[in-house]
């Protein structure tokens, strides 16, 4: 049977959890409810404890109700319930989670799911869903939120209405979701439309046809997280890495950022990385909201209504490739970075919106100065959209092949 892990604090959401749980079961699944309340005794047996969510902490709930503050009781909750959470995961007993609460019960919600590994579904029913108070990284790739108006202070019909909807979600997708193994292994390429970036209409069918399974990842943000979660875990046998336009993005500080860690998790775990500076030359802001103060004066191009794109200064790309060099230099595997000396994006071209050859210039000359071992830089005299870069990394993934730094694939 399908297990949901259902999570909230049973002391004072009780009503709610029990027609939660009921709810789920009706769809066939069943609530594995954990307790994260501290400030009484809930009305009926959770089957796991508040206590024993404090126990993950090494500490005791009167330990924690100790501490005097409600902030750093449930930031304490919210360790044990990730940890706990994170255990019965990796042990295949749960296989969703559903979660509920007000500010307090989403804070700690957004720890426990940004602890279970992507592709576990998981649905937070918050009063605070999809509000600028939760913050981009904090949020996983594969979250499910749902608004809960009406939400405090027992049931309603509204409330009923939302709940049973979120656990219909749960249930189902917990239920119809698939599995990551296919058998063949997984080469996964960063990249945007292919309006600004073509290379993977080439790519994905060549690597497919050398029996790989190939997951194109859009470096807007979310698909970056999606991209670091899975190599953390191991999934991807390669990784080509080509578009790194998200950490262009966090260090101008914009929101469209797959978080300060991007560019890291391939090389912490060892998987072969060919790299290239796709997109770098950008930083992404809400189209409706305007530039940013400081990239008013730089060259625009508005993509559609919702993102539009300026240029970066010399300075921001300096800074960049150093950035660059000083993650790829900690990668504990095969790292190829590929410079196309042309443009690394479509509207860089001559006679396009973004096109900048003194910022491009002070790229690859930071750059070319920025990587160190166990990275090596290949310049090739190509655009980034060009054939020739295409060829480029498909030479190097087969040298690598051949010599076993990556599996072979499958039929």
């Amino acid at each position: 049977m399908i297990s949901i892990l259902l999570i909230g604090t049973c002391d004072t959401k009780a009503d709610e959890i029990l027609f939660l749980k009921s709810r789920l079961e009706e769809h066939g699944a069943r609530a594995v409810i954990m307790d994260v309340g501290v400030l009484g005794t809930p009305p009926f047996p959770p089957d796991y404890s508040n206590h024993q969510v404090a126990a993950e902490t090494g500490m005791t709930v009167a330990d924690i109700v100790a501490l005097g503050d409600e902030s750093a009781a449930m930031s304490k909750m919210s360790e044990g319930a990730a940890k706990l959470a994170g255990r019965l995961s990796a042990e295949s007993r749960v296989h969703g989670m559903l979660a509920l609460g007000g500010t307090m019960g989403t804070d700690l919600a957004l720890e426990v799911a940004c602890a279970l590994p992507l592709g576990l579904p998981k649905v937070i029913v918050s009063t605070i869903a999809f509000s600028p108070l939760i913050p981009p990284e904090r949020i996983p790739a594969d979250l499910m939120m749902m608004s809960w108006p009406g939400g405090l202070h027992g049931l309603n019909h509204l409330c009923r209405s939302v709940l049973s909807q979120a656990a219909g979600a749960a249930a189902g997708a917990a239920c119809a979701g698939a599995g990551l193994e296919n058998g063949r292994p997984i080469v996964a390429i960063t990249s945007l439309g292919k309006s600004c970036l073509s290379y993977m209409v080439r790519l994905k069918p060549e690597l497919e046809r050398r029996g790989y399974d190939v997951m194109v990842f859009h470096s807007t943000g979310m698909g970056g997280r999606a991209f670091e979660s899975l190599a953390q875990r191991g999934h991807f046998a390669a990784v080509l890495d080509l578009c790194l336009q998200e950490l262009s993005n966090e260090l101008a500080g914009s929101v469209v950022t797959a978080g300060a860690s991007r560019l890291e998790a391939a090389g912490r775990a060892g998987i072969p990385q060919i790299i290239a500076p796709g997109a770098t030359d950008m930083v992404d802001f809400p189209a409706w909201k305007g530039a940013p103060e400081r990239h008013r004066e730089q060259p625009l191009h508005a993509h559609n209504r919702l993102i539009a794109s300026t240029t970066t200064g010399v300075a921001d790309r300096a800074r960049l490739a150093r950035v660059i060099g000083e993650k790829l230099a900690l990668a504990k595997g095969s790292v190829r970075i590929i410079l196309p000396l042309r443009g690394i994006e479509q509207w860089d071209r001559p006679g396009e919106p973004l096109h900048d050859p003194e910022g491009l210039t002070a790229f690859i000359g930071a750059l070319r100065k920025s990587v160190r071992m166990p990275a090596e830089l290949v310049e090739i005299d190509a655009h980034i959209n060009d054939p020739a870069f295409s060829d480029e990394v498909l030479k190097i993934f087969d040298q690598w092949a051949s010599r076993g730094i990556i599996p072979p694939g499958q039929p």
